[in-house]
């Protein structure tokens, strides 16, 4: 990508020296993508749609954590033991913290999560690699 953008760069100053009209319409149809930070979620099934958890309750949940590429590495469901924690306390990655307060009860949701939300550069070694995307599996069972 940056080698696109060092000659969009390169391209545009070419123009302008040459008088061109070209830059215009090469900077209008130009898109450029970034990769999102923080969470994004995507409901697989909704919840009741009324009780979200708030900071500082306990909430039960079932989770598998994958990778990009499709690895699993951890998952509740397998060791057939909910996962529980309080919510912003940070007992648990930001990116679980911000996830589970946007999800209702009874809710499965896919949780993307950015490495700036997750493990970050450091990863976990020997399982997770350093600036990897989490892909989180949770269905938030109840709030205590």
């Amino acid at each position: 990508m940056l080698g696109s953008i060092s000659r969009g760069i390169m391209s545009r100053v070419q123009c302008t020296t040459n008088g061109s009209n070209v830059t215009n319409s090469f900077f209008r149809n130009l898109s450029l993508t970034f990769p999102r930070m923080g969470v994004d979620i995507d409901t697989q099934k909704p919840g009741d749609g009324t009780t979200f958890p708030k900071k500082g309750q306990k909430v039960s949940c079932h989770y598998t954590l994958k990778l990009e590429n499709g690895k699993e590495i951890d998952s509740s469901r397998t060791r057939g033991q909910p996962f529980e924690f309080t919510i912003g306390k940070g007992e648990v990655i930001k990116g679980w913290d911000e996830g589970l307060t946007k999800m209702s009860v009874g809710e499965r949701a896919i949780l993307r999560i950015s490495p700036d939300m997750g493990y970050g550069a450091r990863g976990v070694p020997g399982a997770i690699p350093g600036n990897a995307t989490l892909i989180f599996d949770v269905e938030l069972l109840k709030i205590k």
